[in-house]
């Protein structure tokens, strides 16, 4: 006989069942994952080291829990990871709005029920994915949203008066009796609603318009909060934290790898894209590299954090820039180039907060700013550094590169070109070619060519040569003569340089 077959009290103890605590049930269902050495959290990516540990001491406490951190740090990811730790199914009352308990109910219809029928009382089955009530923390939360209040149309119906436990229409708390309930940014929610939790979380009473009730709820609660929120928008009551055991604090990934795990998990591009533009895997280490720099930029305030969602938006619109541009020219496949990464743009500058001078420069120049970091980060973890040949750059081996554009020479790559003239401009750079194929011979011909684009865009940003935003692409010639042939409003109005 399965579990769920079971519709009354009687047949429910004599199968043996036996109430416990979410905090237990929790607790119970973690030890055997553990114990059979099962993966937890498998989704949750870099923080095998650090969050998920402070996360399963909690559980094993039977601790309530606050994740602090910074936008995009998988908090509210964690949270509804969670529910995979509850039973598969739960009995309850039938007809209760609070999953009353068959062996232990907390309200008048469970109590009413278990009176009337005694052995007899129906039984219904609540499945693990109905346990999970998620709330986001706004200023005009309310207590009545949260607990509940007297409903005057009930009491006048019923014809009862209004200190009958009937008339009350009950909150999302109440009707999250044995769930996990999370409050996203707490910070936000007012202090005297912040207060109201205060009994739920250790005393267990609950007071609405000064009717008091025991109501022994059992929740699993779960709060989310950014550090900065303490100071900037609100805060967090220092009672209602006393009362919240375990504190954990989430990151973001310490390394370009986890990132990239992350975008690749959680970017939505779609099969036939990916048949149309090849991406190439140095691409995938500079789109990362951009939130590496935007969270070390003096631009960017870090107060705020750089989320994680600023990479994987960017990955989708890396490629359907690529895709675009095939659409465009005709090309049934094409390779990502590093020119598509201006189609990264919007993704940076809706995701970043300023700091003032960032403010002033503008969000889209501080994005240029940043992929020209990111550039030349990845650049230096690919290739020699140019400083090194300065004093003899004969020996360099962009030698051959830069002396072209001296000679008066320049590059104009412009964004929706088919892929032979691409690959055709940047073949005729003298050196270009070599260079790549010197330090990475055994990378892909598309591959390659990014690398070869790469070269040209880092010795811009190192000044070496000057790069200049055409209106449907990017030139580049000679730093010198540009310099001496600029005009009085041809200035760094038209690129904002990593070196500035």
């Amino acid at each position: 006989m399965k579990l769920t077959d079971i519709k009354t009290l009687k047949d429910l103890k004599s199968n043996g069942y036996t109430s416990k605590s979410i905090k237990q049930e929790m607790r119970d269902n973690l030890l055997s994952l553990m114990s059979r050495e099962e993966t937890l959290f498998s989704d949750i990516i870099g923080f095998d080291d650090t969050v998920i540990p402070d996360l399963q001491r909690a559980l094993l406490s039977r601790h309530n829990i606050i994740f602090l951190g910074l936008r995009g740090q998988a908090k509210t990811r964690m949270a509804r990871a969670m529910v995979d730790l509850l039973d598969e199914y739960i009995p309850v009352i039938e007809g209760s709005e609070l999953n009353d308990d068959p062996l232990n109910p907390i309200s008048f219809h469970g109590r009413e029920m278990i009176s009337r029928h005694g052995e007899d009382t129906p039984i219904d089955w609540v499945h693990k994915s109905e346990r999970y009530t998620e709330k986001l923390a706004t200023p005009d939360v309310t207590i009545a949203d949260l607990i509940g209040d007297v409903d005057p149309i009930k009491a006048a119906n019923l014809r009862l008066n209004y200190s009958d436990e009937r008339v009350i229409h009950f909150g999302l708390l109440p009707r999250s009796h044995r769930c996990v309930f999370v409050i996203n940014e707490l910070p936000d929610l007012q202090a005297r609603i912040q207060v109201a939790l205060f009994n739920i979380l250790q005393e267990r009473d609950v007071q609405i318009r000064g009717f008091k009730m025991r109501l022994p709820l059992d929740i699993q609660f779960v709060f989310t909060a950014n550090p900065e929120d303490y100071t900037n928008r609100g805060s967090i009551v220092t009672p209602l934290k006393d009362r919240i055991e375990s504190q954990i604090l989430t990151h973001y990934p310490k390394s370009i790898e986890l990132s990239k795990k992350i975008t690749h998990q959680e970017a939505r591009v779609l099969e036939e894209q990916y048949k149309r533009v090849e991406i190439v895997p140095a691409a995938l280490d500079l789109i990362e590299q951009v939130a590496f720099q935007a969270r070390d930029s003096e631009y960017v305030d870090e107060k705020s954090g750089v989320s994680a969602r600023l990479t994987i938006s960017a990955f989708e619109n890396f490629v359907s820039t690529g895709e675009r541009r095939s659409l465009i020219t005709g090309d049934k496949k094409t390779a990502c180039r590093l020119s598509d990464f201006f189609g990264i743009i919007p993704s940076i500058t809706g995701k970043i907060e300023l700091v003032y001078e960032g403010q002033v420069e503008g969000p889209t120049k501080v994005a240029h700013y940043l992929i020209g970091k990111a550039i030349k980060a990845e650049f230096l973890k690919q290739f020699p550094d140019p400083e090194r040949y300065k004093r003899k750059m004969e020996s360099s081996p962009y030698y051959s590169i830069l002396n072209w554009f001296r000679e008066g020479n320049t590059l104009d790559v412009l964004n929706d070109i088919k892929d032979k003239e691409y690959q055709r401009l940047l073949n005729a750079v003298p050196g270009l070619p070599d260079v790549v194929k010197k330090y990475h011979p055994d990378c892909s011909k598309n591959e390659s060519y990014f690398y070869m684009e790469m070269i040209l865009h880092a010795m811009a940003e190192m000044s070496y040569l000057s790069k200049y935003s055409l209106e449907k692409g990017t030139q580049f010639k000679d730093l010198l003569s540009s310099m001496l042939n600029m005009d009085d409003d041809d200035d760094q109005e038209r690129y904002l340089s990593a070196d500035q």
